[in-house]
């Protein structure tokens, strides 16, 4: 048998060839596999023995019961998978070019995030892609990594925290999220600019939802504090969380974006003075796997924003980086 190159592998040997390979493999028998890809068996049987030949190894062990892959034939039919991915990734994204861009983008975030900034830019993305069906699912910021890394997501906008291993994925900027507190108008912290997380966590606290990314920075905050937060009361979210300050019944943490612009005659508003206070919201797909043409223009849309924080560095989506 012939020695292996590249240059003879792609002179010598086509697609149709390769894809009866993986075909014989899935089926476990010549005779299968050519009735599934419409070819005489005979002329199955030889296009693989030809395609051994070329190898210059024996890809499959034959048995009275058909044909088993060897380890090199194994070897083979992994790179053959990825490489038919690879191809029919090539003509979704070519076909988009001739049809618009269309096709489907499953999005995962917070409902936080969402409601603070996407709601908005996936309303402005819909109206100039009508093409592309976008898909919304919301989870605990500690589920959008798996959900990327699975498939179940094409494109997640989360919050970076000690708790999201960010490994897995390519990612860029899109948000900084500042904290910041909430105090009753006349309480004798609303004297001040900023406040220390110590000295608000003395106070009736009003706690959101505790599987909340911010809890979670709270709740963590307060045991390098060696407390534990013991909420007054605990609510769904910022709105809920503002109207219990507004009535005086305690202090709350909430983003920045949460606060109406409109100045409250009720509450005062003062920054937290922790550096954990600033928090980066991140778009991230899952690491060295080519994006479509409709996930690219989301991202693109997202990015482009002028709220965008553009002056964060990042392992750009989608270029295949590993």
């Amino acid at each position: 048998m012939s020695t292996l190159s590249v240059h003879g592998l792609t002179r010598r040997v086509d697609l149709f060839t390769l894809r009866l390979f993986l075909t014989v493999v899935e089926e476990g028998q010549i005779r299968r596999a050519a009735i599934r890809e419409n070819i005489a068996a005979s002329a199955a049987t030889k296009r693989i023995q030809d395609l051994e030949e070329i190898a210059g190894v024996q890809l499959f062990e034959r048995n009275p019961n058909g044909a088993v892959p060897s380890a090199a034939g194994e070897v083979l039919a992994r790179h053959l998978r990825l490489l038919f991915e690879n191809l029919e990734d090539m003509r979704r994204e070519l076909g988009e070019f001739s049809e618009g861009v269309r096709g489907h983008v499953a999005v995962g975030t917070t409902g936080a995030v969402l409601i603070q900034y996407l709601a908005r830019e996936i309303g402005e993305f819909s109206r100039s892609f009508p093409l592309v069906e976008l898909e919304l699912k919301q989870d605990a910021n500690t589920n959008l990594l798996r959900a990327v890394v699975s498939g179940d997501v094409d494109v997640a906008v989360y919050i970076v925290s000690p708790e999201i291993d960010e490994e897995p994925l390519d990612s860029l900027p899109y948000r900084i999220d500042r904290l910041v507190a909430l105090v009753p108008r006349g309480h004798r912290l609303g004297e001040q600019s900023d406040v220390a997380f110590a000295d608000l966590i003395r106070e009736p606290f009003i706690a959101m939802h505790p599987n909340t990314t911010l809890m979670s920075d709270v709740n963590r905050a307060a045991r390098a504090l060696g407390q534990a937060v013991q909420p007054k009361f605990t609510v769904n979210g910022a709105e809920e969380a503002r109207s219990l300050v507004e009535a005086g019944l305690g202090v709350t943490i909430v983003p920045e974006c949460m606060v109406p612009v409109e100045a409250s005659t009720r509450y005062s508003v003062l920054q937290l003075a922790e550096p954990w206070a600033t928090r980066s919201v991140r778009i991230g797909t899952r690491r060295g796997k080519a994006v479509t043409a409709a996930a690219r223009a989301l991202i693109r849309q997202l990015t482009e924003q002028p709220e965008a924080a553009a002056s964060e560095g990042g392992r750009p989506v989608g270029d295949g980086s590993r």
